[in-house]
């Protein structure tokens, strides 16, 4: 930081922008801070001393390159990994399927202060990059790794060993995953209120019991496409998990009305279940869930939601109708004198020949 206000200092000492003089710079690196990724690469391009400000790793604390994400490549993070170091909070990679593990280890030993790292969709990433998130980024809280087809139990193995405040994660659509990588979470980080395991074929009862005993703060669980689960799982996850809020089943087709009666009785903050594809489920276990309060309250809400925007809809279809009639009225009404002006001239031109035509034969006579 000293380093950094010396050569702001030093550059500032030779730049003649008045807007550079009268402003403090402590001010104007302020002003930066508000600025997205392409404004401040566009800032760094004006001036020596707007180039330091821009790229004052301060600067760059949160990064969301989803919309490049064609372009960008491993020496790209490379370079902003040097350039951001410790600052940097916040990072999204989401569809960067360029990036791989080379650059994601720069990335891990030069920003060891991340907290939150968006991997979703990066197909090159392997359980090396876990390993060195691990080994570098003790401070990792949120992880998302969806669809990185290459991970596997290792990688939940080393962020378990080297991440003990993860508190959401996202595997869905990883296929090598087990119940034995999701074990080894579960007793390494304990403090996860998230887990996501959308299409993870692998997950099983031993491993959504495992996470309930282990993670009595799981808030959000999503087991979309988790096909071995059974009403076990579910019911570790009632007795031990009562902050759980947010629960996806769909397609879970063992599980049975067990499953949600015994939701209704020990989950009170549930307040969103999703269960299609759940074809054992019947009248039972919906009346049992139809007596939780939160359940009813969110329903409520979205029935008034549900109003609200069919009342929306109805005005805009009203009004839409509305301004077609008046357009339609206006066509016909512009049609009509068209074809009246049109009419008139036709009627004065035919006048106009039987009158030529009397005076040819007047002539004739």
């Amino acid at each position: 930081m000293k380093q950094s206000y010396m050569q702001l200092a030093r550059v500032f000492s030779d730049d003649d922008a008045q807007i550079n003089k009268k402003l403090p710079k402590e001010l104007l690196l302020r002003i930066f801070s508000y600025l997205d990724v392409v404004s401040l690469c566009r800032c760094a391009q004006v001036s020596k001393a707007w180039n330091v400000l821009a790229l004052d790793g301060s600067n760059w604390q949160r990064i969301d390159l989803f919309d490049f994400q064609t372009d960008v490549e491993g020496p790209v993070i490379e370079n902003i990994s040097r350039r951001c170091g410790g600052f940097l909070r916040k990072l999204s990679l989401r569809g960067c399927q360029s990036i791989a593990d080379g650059s994601m280890k720069t990335f891990a030993q030069k920003c060891n202060n991340v907290e939150d790292l968006n991997l979703n969709g990066c197909k090159n990433i392997t359980d090396s990059t876990c390993q060195s998130l691990s080994r570098h980024c003790p401070k990792l809280q949120r992880l998302d790794l969806g669809s990185c087809s290459a991970i596997s139990d290792e990688s939940l193995k080393a962020l378990a060993d080297g991440c003990p405040y993860l508190t959401h994660i996202n595997i869905s659509w990883c296929d090598h995953i087990t119940e034995n990588g999701a074990e080894a979470l579960a007793r390494g980080c304990r403090n996860l209120k998230s887990f996501i395991s959308k299409g993870c074929l692998q997950i099983n009862d031993n491993a959504v019991s495992c996470l309930a005993r282990n993670c009595s703060d799981l808030e959000v669980i999503n087991l979309h496409g988790c096909t071995n689960i059974q009403d076990e799982a579910v019911q570790q996850l009632a007795e031990n998990c009562p902050r759980l809020h947010y629960l996806c089943l769909s397609g879970c087709s063992h599980l049975t009305d067990a499953s949600l009666i015994v939701l209704a009785q020990q989950c009170h903050m549930l307040s969103t279940i999703e269960v299609a594809g759940c074809s054992q489920f019947t009248d039972t276990g919906f009346q049992a869930l139809a007596r939780m309060e939160k359940l009813f309250e969110r329903l409520l809400e979205k029935m008034d939601t549900d109003r609200k925007t069919d009342k929306e809809e109805m005005e805009a279809n009203r009004k839409t109708h509305k301004e077609e009639m008046e357009a339609d009225r206006k066509a016909d009404k512009e049609d009509f004198l068209v074809r009246l002006d049109t009419d008139r001239k036709t009627d004065k031109e035919e006048m106009l020949k039987e009158m030529k035509a009397n005076q040819i034969k007047a002539d004739a006579d």
